[in-house]
This record gives structure tokens, sequence and C-alpha cells, in this order.
């Protein structure tokens, strides 16, 4: 019974070695030594070994005289342990910020305050190139390479959390990728060690059953301390998304305007073909034409022959009247008679 009882209390202290251990494990990332760096949009700071005991931030200017003057700009910290690196506060304030027991006594570098920045683009391994808002050959493999000052966030505890966002042709997000050789890699919870960071080729585009050929949108952010959430500029704590197409055909194939072979040029093609010129020169040689041609000078010609013929008729009547060849006749015969009668 008494060996039953000794048993559990060592399970149990084991249990909460484990515990205490594992909270340690996750603590460090929001605790901040002395001459450690801080990034805008952080929350949930633990500054007590930065403060030394004080309980004013002071910031001057570049160039500034520090000894014996007041700062340019100063927060009072009410609560050490649990500080925020306010936008507001410290956007238009980056560097070296002092801690001070009054605003004439600067004692020492507490920390210093950077903006962040984040980018990222994508290498096609297969052929050693970059592919960054471009084409690949399905089946080729793929790597990101990360470019960001938070790589400085590694003296807390040796690496930076971020996320690789993959976003498929159809709207869903990867948490994993896998490579050509079935090697799983978690993107969701990825560890920056230096910067620029290589990940390696984790991206088999040949799966088809996974990575369907499409468009994929890819970003990444860190949201250490939630600085993703209360800042989210892009550039900053969130890179901005760069496509690649996935598909086994070059897209300039499909387009139909591309031209495979340069002596079978299309634009010289198509001219011959559907040119404009060749339409209008058709209906004059055929019917279009004629009919507005012939309608307006045949109407002259018939206006001319009236008006001929009817200058005509009068000057012909004089000169072949019947009246007057009859008349010439009948006073032939009447002359005749009167002279056989006397006769």
């Amino acid at each position: 019974m008494a060996t039953r009882y000794i048993t559990t209390i060592i399970f149990l202290v084991g249990v909460c070695l484990f515990l205490i251990g594992s909270a340690g494990a996750a603590a460090p990332i929001s605790t901040i030594h002395r001459g450690n760096t801080v990034f805008i949009g952080e929350q949930g700071l633990d500054i007590s070994d930065a403060m030394e005991g004080d309980t004013i931030l002071g910031w001057w200017a570049s160039g500034a005289s520090i000894a014996g003057s007041s700062p340019d700009y100063h927060i009072l910290v009410s609560n050490p342990a649990s500080f925020s690196v306010n936008p507001g506060d410290f956007g238009t304030h980056t560097g070296n910020w002092y801690h001070m027991s009054s605003l004439t006594s600067a004692n020492g570098t507490a920390f210093a305050v950077v903006d962040p920045q984040i980018n990222m683009r994508v290498e096609d391994t297969t052929v050693g190139v970059d592919v960054t808002n471009k084409w690949v050959p399905t089946g080729d493999e793929l790597q990101f390479v990360i470019d960001t000052n938070l790589a400085q966030m590694i003296q807390r505890i040796g690496y930076v959390p971020v996320t690789i966002k993959v976003q498929s042709p159809d709207g869903g997000i990867y948490t994993s990728l896998l490579n050509n050789a079935g090697t799983s890699t978690s993107i969701a919870d990825y560890h920056l060690t230096t910067s620029p960071q290589y990940t390696g080729a984790i991206w088999g585009t040949g799966n088809l059953e996974l990575y369907q050929p499409g468009t994929y949108q890819i970003w990444v952010l860190c949201n250490v301390n939630s600085m993703n959430d209360n800042y989210g500029q892009t550039g900053k704590t969130v890179s901005s998304q760069v496509s690649l197409l996935n598909q086994n055909q070059n897209p300039l194939i499909n387009n139909k305007g591309y031209v495979t072979n340069p002596t079978t040029s299309v634009p010289t093609v198509a001219p011959m073909t559907t040119t404009p010129t060749v339409l209008p020169t058709t209906p004059p040689v055929t019917s279009a034409v004629p009919p507005t041609t012939l309608l307006p000078t045949a109407s002259p010609p018939i206006l001319t022959t009236e008006v001929t013929q009817a200058a005509t008729t009068p000057t012909a009547m004089p000169t072949k009247s019947p009246g007057f060849e009859s008349g010439c006749v009948t006073a032939a015969l009447v002359f005749g008679i009167v002279i056989f009668l006397k006769k």
C-alpha cells in the first residue's frame, strides 16, 4: 500500500514537472531581455528584465543628446509583465528605447523597436528558376524563399514561427505540403532560423490528387504575440500574395495568338482571309454599285430624247403639210373640167 502511494506521488510530481517545462518552453518568445529587439504590433510582452525596476520608457530622435535631457517621446509603464508595442506609440518612434527612473535620468537601453517586414518568392528547384507569379510544369518541385527582418526574434528562442499560406484553385488552404519523395512538411507552423530562409523542395506538384492544375495563391505571415492581428499591414507582418499556375502545358501555347513557328505569323495570315479591303471591291464588280451608278445616268438621256422629239415635230409640219398637196390636185381637176366644158 505504501509502495503504491509513493508511486502515485512520483507520477504526479512527474506530470507537474512536465507541465511546468511545457509552459516554460512557450513563454520565452514573449520574454524580453535588455537589448533585445521587439516589433511593432507585439503584445503581452514581459519587459521586466529590460526595465530593471524603472517605470518610464524614453525615446530620443537620432542625433539628440541623451545625458541629462528629457526624451523627445516617453511612455509610462504600469505593468512591465504585459507590455504592448502599439503602432500608435511606436510607429513613428523606431530605434532604441531607454528605461528611466525620471524624465531626466536615462539608465540604459531597454530594447530596440523595429518596424517588421516580410516577403516571399517561389522557386522551381527542378529547373532552378524563380517562378513567382509565373507558370510551373506539373511534376516539378518547389521551394519558398522568405526574406524578413523578423529573424532578429531568433535571439529569444532560436527560431521564428511563421505561417505559409498556400491556397488551392478551389479556395482550400493547405496546412502541410508533400514533396515528390512523399515527405510532409508543416507550413502552418514553420520555423525560420535565418533570413533569407530557403525551405528546400517541400512541394511536389506532380501529385494530382492533392494538387489539382490551376492557379494557386501563396503568402506568408507572422503572428507572434498577435503582431499580425494588431498591425496586419501587407509587407510588414504579412507578405503580399503571389500566384503560381500549375499545369502540364505552357499557358502561351493555349493562347491562340502565340506563334510556335516564327515563319507562320498569325498577324500575317489573318489579313489575307479577313482583310476589310477585299469587301469594298466586290460590290462594284457585281451588282451593288451598278444600280446606284446607272439610275442617275439613265434619267437624263430619257429627258433629253423627249425634248429632241418635241423640238423636231413643229419644224417638220410646214414642209410636209398634207393639206397643201391635196388642194393643188383639186384645183387642177376643176381647171380641167372647166376647159373641157368650154370646148
